[in-house]
Parts: structure tokens; sequence; C-alpha cells
């Protein structure tokens, strides 16, 4: 009688890979799926049940790694994806990278000896190849990776135009994009670059020139913030609106505005992303772009759940964002 390993001597692959085969688990390619499917065919292999229980046993754990957990999105976004998570007998292993490629690096092989069933990646500074590795379901947060890997996020280029449109609408005549950069390898890749791609092309739109400023994603200090938010708006006089690319960034540039003597919005009209609670807290409340957070989170897991199950799912997943008018516009 064959054994699983003249199966996998004969495909030409790993026992690993024949026994993914056969409990539909991890990311193989159709090719390699085929042909060891067409030599168990071959050698009448019938596989040993007792032994594929066994191979299914899962540690019911998700990897989370994401950049920084501090920031209320992606606390807020924890959040929901902790519940979802939960509601599916699944518990999250949370993995807070900071945006370094080491530090990340180290928690992927964390992942691994803890034998996680699937990882959301939310972190954006490793090479897409660490993970492709693990051979596990994966989802993408705001990030196109690979082909194969589904991704989940919200239509920021609609929302850098609906923030934009806003403060046209408000008779501002040089509105600025404000952001963090934020570095790496591959922050290219993220689409919440979109953000800034609708506000330039709201501005083309209307005849305007964009004035992209980029704040110093060293600085933690909040009276080193405020004070180079003030000298960047100090460098454009003529500024009367700003998008900022995020509600924390937004609740900064108010503070940096109160502390230069402007009014808002008499002076200077304000847009932020996200509506994180910190939006309807600050004074004066900030007009946003919400993303729906715990959609998202509810997606994300979904999909998740699906390829665990070895159901096919769908790539994009780009979900609608709301423009909520408060008191800075």
């Amino acid at each position: 009688m064959p054994k699983i390993e003249d199966v996998a001597k004969q495909a030409g692959v790993s026992v690993t890979t024949v026994s993914r085969v056969l409990n539909n688990r991890g990311y193989i390619s159709q090719k390699t799926r085929d042909k060891v499917n067409q030599v168990m065919k071959q050698l009448n292999y019938q596989p040993n049940e007792m032994a594929r229980a066994l191979f299914r046993r899962k540690s019911n754990m998700i990897g989370l790694i994401i950049p920084d957990v501090s920031h209320p999105f992606f606390s807020q976004l924890t959040y929901y994806l902790e519940h979802y998570a939960d509601e599916r007998g699944y518990k999250l292993l949370l993995c807070n990278s900071n945006r370094d490629v080491l530090k990340e690096g180290q928690y992927i092989e964390m992942l691994k000896k803890n034998q996680v069933d699937a990882i959301i990646m939310g972190s954006s500074v490793l090479d897409v190849g660490h993970y492709l590795e693990l051979n596990l379901p994966i989802v993408s947060l705001d990030r196109e990776v690979a082909n194969h890997i589904p991704m989940v996020s919200s239509d920021n280029l609609m929302g850098g135009k609906l923030a934009t449109q806003l403060l046209i609408e408000k008779g501002c005549t040089q509105p600025a994009f404000v952001y963090r950069g934020i570095g790496g390898p591959h922050h290219q890749a993220l689409l919440a670059n979109g953000r800034a791609q609708g506000y330039d092309e709201m501005l083309d739109a209307a005849g305007m020139t964009p004035i992209h400023l980029q704040l110093n994603a060293a600085l933690e200090d909040e009276q080193e913030i405020e004070q180079e938010i003030m000298r960047l708006l100090q460098g454009h006089p003529g500024i009367d609106g700003i998008f900022a690319s995020s509600d924390v960034i937004a609740a900064e540039v108010v503070q940096a505005c109160r502390q230069w003597g402007k009014q808002i919005p008499a002076d200077i009209r304000i847009v932020g992303y996200d509506d994180i609670k910190i939006a309807s807290l600050v004074t004066p409340r900030l007009s946003t772009v919400r993303q729906p957070i715990r959609e998202m989170g509810e997606r994300i897991i979904d999909l998740i759940m699906n390829q665990i199950e070895g159901e096919e799912v769908p790539k994009m997943n780009i979900l609608p964002v709301k423009l909520i008018e408060r008191e800075t516009t």
C-alpha cells in the first residue's frame, strides 16, 4: 500500500506539501495541487484519515502584525478584529512592529513557532516574500502585496476627493495636504496614498496647485510636533484649508493653529481622515472622512475564516467611505 512519502517522491514535492494538498491548508499553486492529485490517483493512494485529523488540529490563533498599536486607528481596528475573531472561536496574537524591519521579522518567526492558523498583515516594511514563505492564509490591510493575497481597504481615492471637494466648496483657495511620512521600503504600495491622489486630482480639476506638507515621523513630543506644523504653515501663509491624512494629524494641526492664533474655521478649515473617537472629542470637533473600521475588521476575519476553510475569496475588498462634516469646516 503506497504511503504519503511515495506520493511526495513521485510528485517531486515535500511530504508537507502533500499534506497541505490533502487538507486544503495554506497556499499551494494550482499546478502543484494538480500534480499531487494526479500522482495520488495513479498510485491509488488512500490517505490515513486518523493522520489527517491529527494534521488538522489547529492552534485557533491568528497572528496580527500592525505598525503601531498606540495609534487610535489601529487600536480601534484591533478591537473589532479581536471581537469578530473571538466570535469564530479564534484568538489574536498581537505583534506591534513599530515599522522596524528586524522586529517584524522576529515576530514572523514567533508566529511560525506558535503555529498560527493565519496572519493579518497590517505592517508595511518587510518584504512580502517573508510572508509568502509561511504558506498560511493571509489578509493584507491597505496594501497590495501579491495577486493571490486578499486585501481590505477603504476607498482612499474617493476619501481624498470628498475631503478636498469640501474645502473647495467652503471657499478655500489654497488647501494643503498634510501627512506624516512613514518611510520603509514598501510604503509606496500602501493604498492610503490614494488620499493624496484624490486631493491632487480635485485641485488639478479646480485649477489650483497642490501643496504637500510632510511631517517628521520621528517626532514624538507634542510640543515639537506643534512647532513643526507651525513652521510649515508659516512657510505657506496663504494656506486657508488643510486636508490631513489622519484624524490624529488633524488634531495636531488644530492645536498648532490655536498656538499660532489662527481661528478655526474662520481663518483655516480642517478635514481629517478615519473618524476615530478623537474626531468628535477635539475642540472644535473635526470634519473628517469616515472609514468603516468595524466593517473592515469584520471583512478581514471573514476572509481569514473562508481561507482556512479552503474557500475562494475575493482579492480586492474596497469598502466605501463617508464624509462627516463637523465644526472645523
